[in-house]
C-alpha cells in the first residue's frame, strides 16, 4: 500500500517480566500505518494486540525497538477508543469530551468541533444527557467522538464493540464506516472477529499466538461487504483458513 506513513514500526518487542520469569508478547515487529487507511489487526487472545495498541498510544512501554508518529502542528495526537466507552459518569454528554479539550486549543474553537463531531455519530439531540441515560451504542459513538474531537493523526481502537449485542455491534461497524469515508481518518482497528476485520479493514494484519506477523493482506473488496457476496464469502473463507492454519502451527510448536 502507498501513501505517507502516520505511524511506523520496526522490530518492535514487549518481554513481560515478574523478576523470576519472562514473557514476550512481541517478539520484533514492523509495519506502516498509511494516512487515511483502515487497518485491521487480528489474533487470537493472548497474542499481544492491545499491547501493540498501548504501546503505540504511550500506555505501555516497548523492551525493544521504535514506534514513531507522525506529528501534525507540533503535536503527535493519537485517539483512543477502549473496549468499553470509560466516559466520566459524573459529566453530559457535550462535557465528556470537552474533558480531553488539547491545552492548544481554545474553548470556543473547540465547541465548534464538539458540535461537529456529536453532529457526525448522531448525537446533537442528547449532549446534555449524562452516560446512565445512553444505551451501550450511544455510549460507543460518544466514545468514538470525543477521541475525533482531539482531531488525532490516528484513530486507535481496541474491540470496542465486542460488548455489544450483535445487532449493535453491527450498526456500529456500519457507523464507523460513514464516519471514516467522511473524515478519512487514518484507523488502527484491533479485532479477535475475523468477519469484522474483512468488513471494516482495508489492510488486514494477522498476528499469530506469539505475536508474529504471519499476515500482511490488502482487502481490494468493493463496499459495502456482505456475506451474501462471493467476493466476500471467498475472501472470508481464504483468511479464515489461513487462521486456522496459523493457530494449528502454533499450537503444535
Amino acid at each position: 500500500m502507498s501513501g505517507r506513513p502516520v505511524v511506523s514500526i520496526r522490530d518492535l518487542v514487549k518481554v513481560f517480566s515478574d523478576g523470576e520469569r519472562e514473557l514476550c508478547v512481541l517478539p520484533g515487529i514492523s509495519f506502516d500505518v498509511i494516512e487515511t487507511s483502515f487497518v485491521t489487526i487480528v489474533g487470537p487472545s493472548g497474542s499481544g494486540k492491545s499491547t501493540l495498541l498501548n504501546i503505540i498510544a504511550g500506555l505501555e512501554r516497548q523492551t525493544r525497538g521504535s514506534v514513531d508518529v507522525r506529528v501534525a502542528a507540533d503535536v503527535a495526537r493519537l485517539g483512543y477508543v477502549f473496549q468499553s466507552a470509560r466516559l466520566l459518569p459524573w459529566l453530559s454528554v457535550e462535557d465528556n469530551l470537552r474533558f480531553v479539550r488539547p491545552a492548544d486549543v481554545e474553548p470556543k474553537a473547540f465547541d465548534g468541533r464538539l458540535n461537529r463531531y456529536l453532529e457526525l455519530v448522531g448525537l446533537s439531540k442528547v449532549r446534555r444527557k449524562y452516560p446512565h441515560q445512553l444505551s451501550g451504542g450511544m455510549q460507543q459513538r460518544v466514545g468514538i467522538a470525543r477521541a475525533l474531537s482531539i482531531e488525532p493523526v490516528v484513530l486507535l481502537m481496541d474491540e470496542p464493540f465486542s460488548h455489544l449485542d450483535e445487532i449493535t455491534a453491527e450498526q456500529m461497524r456500519q457507523e464507523l464506516l460513514r464516519i471514516w469515508r467522511e473524515t478519512r481518518q487514518t484507523i488502527l482497528f484491533i479485532t479477535h472477529d475475523m468477519q469484522e476485520a474483512v468488513t471494516l479493514g482495508d489492510r488486514l494484519i494477522m498476528l499469530d499466538f506469539g505475536g508474529n506477523i504471519v499476515e500482511d493482506l490488502g482487502v481490494e473488496l468493493p463496499r459495502p461487504r456482505q456475506f451474501s457476496d462471493k467476493a466476500f464469502v471467498d475472501f472470508y473463507a481464504d483468511v479464515v483458513s489461513r487462521f486456522h492454519t496459523m493457530r494449528k502451527a502454533s499450537e503444535s510448536e
